[in-house]
């Protein structure tokens, strides 16, 4: 006889309140596992394997052999599997969820662009080839390149650098060398304040004095500031200027046309930071801006993530004035095919072709030629869009930021005033003065409603930032659940409710809140036993 009244699935009556966490005896909350370091889950004793007695051989380590055991905890397949794939779970991603920290491409990056950089002609080439036997690989840079120049109106291109902060250092260095090459004194560097973090350091690196430019009430740099920075500094002494465009508070720099100017009239070159161009990608051309060096986050603006310490890669396109002074190696193409120039020397007799006889690089800045598997992916993502589909791409990133705005700013207060952002919506905690809930307690409350948080504390413009870059792939859904979850814990705060849990927050997380300074600074890199 059948059973068909089955058992009963439904929570029983109960009047106990659970709704607040529950600490459990193993550690686990539900099926996420609280999950111990190897050395905890393993044993000193134990091994995972058997293996046979090594037979007595001469070693070739002239008696350096380790002698002591080398510490590692000995653990099965099963557990080093589980323990890899539970950490993997608590790892948050742009496949999990919504994930408004902009930085480095927190949006969608599309399987195709993963699928044409696993193709076996492109993962399986070994820098050191002969040129001859990689020149699909080559036309696909000269392509890449192509499309760059094109996009930003630029003569020149360097695609080694692997970074952001790589890219700037080739572009200055650049800067540099067109400068000794003149046989130039010029030794200060304008940064305005709005800029990126790297900017100042970069050129402080490469023994430039920096002079910082004050932002306006906007948030943007005036040209006259710039003027009046020339004319204190004296014309003579500007090597050029580091902009920074859209800049870190989301805005775009009106006047650049202007300040490109002003620059270039006092002997100076104009160093634009691109690492923003997801926003301004297939409608703004740097190059009729009169910038004369930028780089790109091909990592950010065209596909892959690198935040988190993913492969990054950062080229360089140059102006007409700085094309010779490009580092090594370059493409230079021919009827025989493309070449890859990676040997050349200041002074060195150059062959009959222009690109080679004009160069005067300052060196090379990596080992081999750039980060290939981004190159693939950038290029795939531009092809596969098109300019019409990057166009759409940066104005739909503009329009999210411009959403997102327009549904806050009731609740909170925008520094430069409410006026229209780029990709990236920039708010201050002014608002937030008198509820005792700061931004960073906003942020841990927004992990435990499941949202990583917006980008806080940056820029250092303006007190308790909060940087909110939804991109351009985020659905009109996704942003308004995250609008109203952020909007709904602004009302709280402000209504002095729950001030406790802010502070306390994440609380549903493996790990409660860390002294996020002392992590930084004392971090516990060697593992203790507790019987050590």
């Amino acid at each position: 006889m059948l059973n068909n009244k089955g058992r009963v699935t439904r929570p029983q009556e109960s009047t106990e309140d659970l709704t607040e966490p529950q600490e459990s005896y193993s550690g686990h909350k539900g099926l996420l596992m609280n999950e111990p370091l190897l050395f905890e889950v393993g044993g000193l004793d134990k091994t995972g394997v058997d293996l046979p007695e090594c037979a007595e051989t001469e070693t070739l380590l002239g008696g350096l052999e380790r002698k002591d055991e080398i510490g590692l905890p000995g653990l099965s397949e099963p557990e080093a599997v589980r323990h890899y794939v539970r950490l993997s779970q608590q790892n948050y991603a742009i496949d999990s969820g919504f994930y408004p920290l902009g930085s480095c491409t927190m949006k969608h990056n599309p399987r195709l662009n993963e699928k044409m950089a696993r193709l076996p002609g492109f993962t399986d080439i070994h820098p050191l080839q002969p040129q001859s036997s990689v020149q699909g690989a080559l036309q696909l840079m000269e392509e890449l390149s192509h499309w760059l120049l094109e996009l930003t109106g630029m003569d020149s291109i360097a695609l080694s650098p692997k970074a952001g902060a790589h890219g700037e250092l080739c572009g200055m260095m650049a800067i540099k060398a067109a400068l000794e090459a003149a046989n130039s004194a010029r030794n200060i560097v304008l940064v305005p304040e709005s800029a990126h973090g790297t900017n100042p350091a970069t050129a402080a690196q490469l023994g430039f004095k920096v002079a910082s430019i004050p932002a306006d009430a906007d948030g943007t740099v005036r040209a006259s500031a710039v003027q009046t920075a020339i004319e204190e500094n004296g014309a003579e002494t500007i090597a050029g200027i580091m902009l920074t465009n859209p800049n870190t508070c989301g805005l775009f720099e009106r006047e650049i046309k202007a300040i490109a100017d002003a620059v270039h009239d006092a002997g100076g070159y104009f160093y634009c930071d691109g690492a923003n161009f997801n926003a301004i990608m297939g409608r703004v051309r740097p190059g009729d801006l009169g910038v004369d060096a930028m780089h790109f986050n091909l990592h950010k603006t065209f596909s892959t993530p690198h935040g988190g310490g993913g492969p990054g890669s950062g080229p360089v396109v140059l102006s007409e004035r700085l094309s010779a002074f490009a580092p090594l190696p370059f493409l230079q193409k021919s009827d025989d095919g493309l070449t890859l120039v990676e040997d050349l020397h200041v002074g060195e007799s150059h062959s009959d072709s222009d690109v080679i006889s004009q160069a005067q690089p300052f060196g090379r800045l990596t080992a081999f030629h750039g980060q290939m598997g981004m190159y693939v992916r950038a290029l795939s993502y531009i092809l596969s869009h098109g300019l019409d589909g990057l166009a759409q791409a940066s104005g739909d990133a503009v329009l999210n930021a411009n959403y997102i705005r327009v549904r806050l700013k009731d609740l909170l207060n925008q520094p430069f005033g409410d006026q229209a952002c780029m990709h990236e919506v920039l708010f201050d905690e002014s608002s937030l003065a008198d509820s005792g809930v700061t931004t960073l307690d906003i942020a841990k409350r927004l992990i435990d409603e499941g949202f990583h948080p917006m980008t806080i504390y940056f820029p250092l413009v303006c007190k308790g930032a909060m940087l909110i870059e939804p991109t351009e792939s985020e659905s009109q859904t996704s942003i308004d659940l995250f609008v109203e979850t952020l909007a709904s814990l602004i009302k709280e705060a402000l209504a002095g409710e729950n001030e406790e849990t802010f502070h306390q927050a994440p609380v549903h997380t493996p790990r409660r809140r860390l002294d996020e300074t002392a992590a930084a600074r004392k971090p516990i890199l060697r593992y203790e036993s507790s019987s050590d």
